[in-house]
């Protein structure tokens, strides 16, 4: 017995409805632009400085480098992953350039890139402001509370992908209904 028309038409609709995802993923290149102007930005500020900056500030200005980084990366797992996932596959040939994860990331995986990256960028946040305790000429003052907000901030991140970790474990080892 077939599906009656109407039935139909509804599913149809819904999973053309993915395609409403593209324009926040063309939002997200855009992001990634906006963090690229960024990056820029915070090089050619601190390119000039080389000669003079102490090796803690140096230091400091390369972790916010990495961060800008990190945090360009996770844009593009998101969006590639994503869009492969939800909307369409990217037709692309493999060339020698493609990433190795493109296509074989699914959701699962993807949840555990991005809370990795959460991680990875937190922690680099965090380093910074520990770094800046004492200075004089810190980005923002030091403020304990605020530091142990951060601290807990992060702990939480991590506790969530640990617990991640663990619910992905155990549905892998679970049958499969």
């Amino acid at each position: 017995m077939s599906k009656p028309k109407i039935e139909t038409r509804f599913e149809r609709g819904l999973f053309a409805a993915r395609w409403l995802m593209a324009p926040m993923y063309l939002g997200l290149v855009v992001s990634l632009a906006m963090l690229m102007v960024i990056m820029a930005r915070e090089v050619v500020y601190y390119a000039p400085k080389i000669m003079v900056l102490s090796s803690e500030d140096a230091i400091l200005s390369v972790l916010t480098l990495i961060d800008l980084t990190l945090a360009g990366n996770l844009l593009l797992i998101v969006l590639f992953s994503g869009y492969e996932n939800f909307v369409s596959k990217l037709d692309i040939d493999a060339t020698a350039d493609r990433p190795s994860w493109m296509g074989t990331v699914d959701f699962s995986g993807l949840k555990m890139k991005l809370i990795a990256s959460i991680v990875a960028i937190s922690g680099i946040h965090l380093l910074k402001r520990f770094m800046e305790i004492g200075e004089k000429h810190a980005e923002t003052p030091f403020d304990p509370t605020q530091l142990r907000w951060m601290v807990v901030i992060h702990l939480t991140f991590v506790a969530s992908g640990v617990l991640l970790a663990v619910m992905d474990l155990l549905a892998a080892k679970t049958d499969k209904h």
